[in-house]
């Protein structure tokens, strides 16, 4: 068997990090790891992400910026806070393209919390008893928890920014899009907030 290592072409690479945004070296190395397969390099850039979005995580993100997105001829607008560590970051290209992409996807989709710590622990409550309460009887205590669990997550991913599927590609979440961008801009990135008014609500 052939012990030599797949060489991405150029053209691979920069389509790699036009879909990902992530470092020209990043991509390279990905592909390499993947032999070649542009999903799985795209799900080794995303994990790498998320890994690099955790070591990261612990450190102040007090610079970003405030975008808007505004649809439907002016009746419905967002407004969205995403914080990065330096200003520096929050002037890049792609870190505007992040803002805009989360207003965007707010626009759409109506996310009712951030993230699943952001849930009041009464609204939890509630969804976990009507969910309990649609599980079919005699079911067995054990099976009867694990269906509940996996309806909760459901229920997370429908009300919750960052569990959404993304509206512009619904293979990531709005997380993963946001670990992307760490992984790409090198920095703490958060969404810290967000609005949504639609006229006449």
């Amino acid at each position: 068997m052939s012990t030599m290592t797949y060489q991405p072409k150029a053209d691979e690479i920069k389509a790699l990090r036009d879909e990902t945004s992530a470092p020209m070296m990043d991509c390279r190395k990905a592909l390499v790891e993947a032999a070649g397969d542009r999903e799985r390099a795209k799900a080794l850039l995303l994990e790498r992400g998320a890994a690099q979005a955790q070591k990261k995580s612990e450190r102040a993100a007090n610079e970003g910026l405030v975008g808007s997105y505004i649809h439907a001829g002016g009746k419905i607008g967002v407004l969205v806070e995403v914080n990065s560590e330096t200003d520096f970051v929050a002037r890049n290209p792609k870190f505007g393209e992040l803002v805009r992409d989360v207003a965007m996807h707010v626009a759409a989709m109506s996310p009712a919390y951030l993230d699943r710590a952001s849930v009041p622990e009464e609204v939890i409550a509630e969804a976990r008893k009507e969910l309990e309460a649609a599980v079919p009887p005699g079911k067995p205590p054990e099976v009867a928890a694990k269906i509940v669990e996996g309806k909760l997550n459901k229920w997370y991913e429908d009300h919750c920014l960052l569990d959404q599927s993304f509206v512009k590609d619904d293979s990531i979440t709005v997380g993963d899009l946001v670990n992307a961008a760490v992984g790409a801009l090198g920095e703490n990135i958060r969404v810290r907030r967000f609005v949504k008014f639609a006229l006449g609500e």
